[in-house]
């Protein structure tokens, strides 16, 4: 197959390897290690071979692509413009309103557990239904287990458990668009808050401290997944949902999740003495 031709799979990833060869040196080095991290990052990431020969990452859309240029190595985030970068990797193309690139030159080592939480980002930001007419994923069950039942508003119905994997079983439930919401949304938690506790209740994952309680859950709606701090009131400033003595919440709509406040709010609420008896009013 010719290096100018397009290729998916098997076919890309030996394009890729002989891309890796035949740059050798440093160059050859820092693009096998990032490719790595991104297949680490994402195992359900295909790998494809486009443009001339440009290696492409994609899930539900271009994640990023790998260029080698003389000095540089590019990895260019095709919507890096829309997803955090709290370590600050991207170091070029900062000046668009879509793309976000880092060039790394000889020498330089990318942050490893940064960078996956980067590619983590950019999978949750293309979503299913990122290409208009995009399906939904299919949920992955077990051999004897059930599909989740969708209650009211495609809200999943998940056994009350403590813990990480129903959290999970959740947002692997929650329909469309709403499913990259949800990931989204824990990654962002997990990432600003590392000693997170994870709950489902009530049929919504639920976040707290131990010995300090609950801080935020989510539901899923038909048109919305709402976002509900159960110390709102206490929060600077005030998401606008509400009118209780403690609680406040927001309405997340498809591409209207601002990643920058909902962290500035999750830090807030983390800090707060959490919900510990009842349902928040």
């Amino acid at each position: 197959m010719s290096s100018r031709e397009q290729a998916t799979g098997k076919s890309a990833s030996r394009l890729i390897d002989q891309r890796i060869r035949d740059l050798g040196g440093w160059r050859g080095e820092a693009l096998a290690r990032m490719r790595a991290l991104i297949l680490e990052a994402d195992p359900e990431m295909t790998e494809e071979w486009k443009w001339m020969g440009t290696p492409v990452w994609s899930h539900h859309g271009i994640v990023c692509t790998g260029e080698a240029y003389t000095k540089v190595v590019k990895l260019t985030f095709a919507r890096g413009a829309r997803i955090p970068d709290p370590s600050r990797l991207f170091n070029s193309s900062l000046e668009g309103n879509t793309r976000r690139a880092i060039d790394i030159h000889e020498g330089e080592k990318v942050d490893a557990g940064a960078f996956k939480a980067l590619v983590k980002a950019a999978v949750a930001q293309n979503g299913p239904s990122a290409k208009a007419g995009a399906k939904a994923k299919p949920i992955k069950v077990r051999e004897g287990e059930k599909v989740p039942v969708l209650l009211s508003g495609g809200n999943p119905r998940i056994a009350k458990a403590d813990g990480d994997a129903p959290v999970q079983a959740y947002i692997a439930a929650m329909p469309g668009w709403k499913r990259a919401i949800g990931k989204r949304l824990d990654a962002l938690i997990v990432r600003n808050v590392p000693n997170v506790r994870k709950a489902v209740k009530w049929n919504s994952p639920m976040y707290g401290i131990e010995g300090q309680g609950l801080f935020l859950g989510f539901h899923t709606f038909t048109h919305y997944v709402k976002v509900t701090f159960f110390r709102g009131t206490s929060l600077r400033p005030v998401p606008p949902g509400g009118t209780g003595k403690d609680a406040r919440w927001i309405d997340i709509h498809e591409d209207d999740l601002d990643e920058a406040q909902m962290a500035t709010w999750v830090k807030q609420a983390a800090a707060l003495p959490g919900w510990v008896v009842g349902r928040p009013s």
